[in-house]
């Protein structure tokens, strides 16, 4: 298991960004949260088999159909928390 904190840079917000997250997180059995941030990125706390997980982050990278991603950042959490799903904050 690993976890990842990401941030997503670009026209993420407004196109279904976070429903598509949601949808890759349970295609990759990944379990966490997605929200919105007030400066227009999209923050996603990501836990899951690291094989699984590096498959989701691709996904992230692409993008959903209507979003532009220009960047993503990642940073490796040391502490697995016990998420059970994946859930989108507002």
């Amino acid at each position: 298991m690993k976890r990842v904190h990401i941030t997503v840079y670009g026209r993420v917000q407004g196109v279904g960004f976070r429903n598509y997250t949601q949808q890759m997180a349970t295609r990759y059995h990944i379990c966490g949260w997605v929200r919105n941030r007030p400066n227009g990125t999209v923050e996603i706390d990501a836990q899951g088999d690291r094989s699984l997980l590096k498959s989701f982050l691709a996904a992230i990278h692409r993008g959903s159909p209507f979003s532009q991603v220009s960047k993503v950042e990642q940073e490796e959490q040391r502490e697995l928390l016990s998420y059970r799903s994946f859930r989108i904050k507002y």
